[in-house]
């Protein structure tokens, strides 16, 4: 009795066993050995093609070496941090008290967000590098929150989802030099389009999931890059398309011409006017995607979404078509990555298929992941993180990309759910409900 009264919480299993250092030892010593297969020809060999056409190498078992030692030091620190950091078994990550305060702050970011969002133009009207900046952060916390639909609400694993951006880039740029369309009549054609490549990428994935469902997806992202690519005659291929029109404001042009905007209203004309009119226009963009968002996580379609996250067989179970439900989350993820990709085109005045690589669809995905799935608070706030913390460190090229792995190796171990993690139910049972205790084994409810 007094040993299970000194170590009450190993034996309620409360908390994580702590691995001793053998343990942590032996787990290094895996890591490091398959450092030592995966570099030795990578980094233990280089070669060269000689003058004569011949093949030259040799060896640089140093630098090898120093990367094993490195792979084996860093597993150390990595699992002695995921002991510190790691939540206890079946307690929660922070206190009663930091997660009430940390719920009234998350009440009050969204809206410091919005008003900033709202004044920053005013307050930086003469900063055109940083509006520029604005409005790129905001182009991608409208790809979050359109990707959270998929994999945050959905719970289904996509990695091509720059596809339907480059669909709606294209969509647009094609439209708009082709038949002359305004923006505003190919703004939702394009998400229409991009809806449509989206519930076609549905079709074959029904019956995926996890692995194989993330390898679909981004082979579908390749296709379209590569028919983007191969089909010159239409897609411009490498030289993409230039000469995209610009965004009007309701058909009055943003020009010092006299029928211009300025002109219209008797003010002094800015190139600034322009570049102002596309930071609210990818706001109110983004705030549409939200809002819509929110909306359909409280409709049936959205429960259905979190129900087939949770749990597909109980999904099925419940009577809820797992195929419409799939088809509708794919579907409305695209229509709002071609709503961005049709902004990105105007924006840019020029696409190209280097435009929509994997590397935008990890980005993306990191966004989510790193925000926190479900979430949109964590998607802003991550959004804002990465692509304005990319341009703070764009003088330390050489060490962003190692910056920021390591930055997502600690927030993954100490928040594994993101920054701000949400997967509660748009609707649930405020109280218990007790049930017969004919109902039940143990003879009462």
């Amino acid at each position: 009795m007094a040993l299970i009264d000194r170590q009450p919480s190993a034996l309620a299993g409360n908390t994580a066993p702590a691995h001793g250092i053998a343990f942590i030892l032996k787990k290094s010593a895996i890591s490091a050995l398959v450092a030592l297969v995966l570099f030795s020809l990578m980094i233990g060999i280089r070669t060269e093609a000689g003058d004569a056409g011949g093949l030259i190498y040799w060896t640089r078992f140093g630098n090898l070496a120093a990367m094993v030692v490195a792979v084996f030091a860093g597993s150390i620190v990595v699992e002695l941090l995921r002991q510190r950091l790691a939540p206890r078994r079946g307690t929660p990550v922070l206190s009663a008290g930091a997660q009430a305060a940390f719920s009234r702050i998350g009440r009050f970011a969204g809206p410091a967000l919005l008003i900033f969002a709202l004044l920053m133009p005013v307050i930086f009207y003469d900063q055109r590098y940083i509006l520029d900046l604005g409005i790129l952060v905001l182009t991608y916390v409208m790809l979050g929150w359109g990707l959270n639909i998929v994999v945050g609400l959905a719970g289904l694993l996509d990695l091509g989802y720059v596809a339907f951006y480059a669909v709606g880039a294209y969509s647009y740029a094609l439209l708009a030099t082709t038949f002359g369309l305004s923006f505003w009549i190919c703004l939702p054609l394009a998400g229409i389009l991009a809806a449509f490549w989206g519930m076609m990428l549905g079709f074959p994935v029904l019956r995926l999931k996890g692995d194989y469902l993330a390898i679909v997806t981004l082979a579908f992202g390749e296709i379209i890059r590569l028919i983007l690519l191969n089909w010159q005659h239409v897609t411009g291929g490498p030289n993409g398309i230039s000469s995209i029109p610009r965004p009007s404001f309701f058909g009055i042009p943003l020009t010092p011409a006299e029928d211009g905007l300025a002109a219209r209203l008797g003010i002094e004309f800015s190139p600034s006017h322009r570049v102002i009119f596309l930071f609210y226009l990818i706001l109110a963009l983004a705030l549409l995607t939200n809002w819509v968002t929110i909306r359909l996580r409280r409709l049936p379609i959205g429960r259905a979404w979190e129900a087939l996250r949770e749990d597909e067989v109980a999904c099925r179970s419940l009577g809820i078509n797992t195929t419409t439900t799939k088809l509708t989350a794919f579907a409305t993820g695209a229509m709002f990555g071609g709503f961005a990709g049709a902004f990105f085109a105007t924006r840019q005045g020029f696409i190209s298929p280097e435009s929509f690589s994997f590397q935008e669809s990890a980005l993306v995905l990191a966004i989510v992941v790193l925000g926190g799935m479900g979430s949109q608070l964590g998607v802003a706030l991550a959004a804002v993180a990465m692509i304005g913390g990319f341009e703070l460190f764009r003088g330390f090229e050489q060490f962003r990309m190692l910056v920021f792995g390591a930055a997502m190796v600690f927030l993954m171990i100490w928040r594994p759910r993101g920054l701000i993690g949400h997967r509660a139910p748009s609707v649930f049972l405020e109280k218990p409900t007790a049930i017969s205790s004919s109902m039940v084994k143990e003879g009462h409810g």
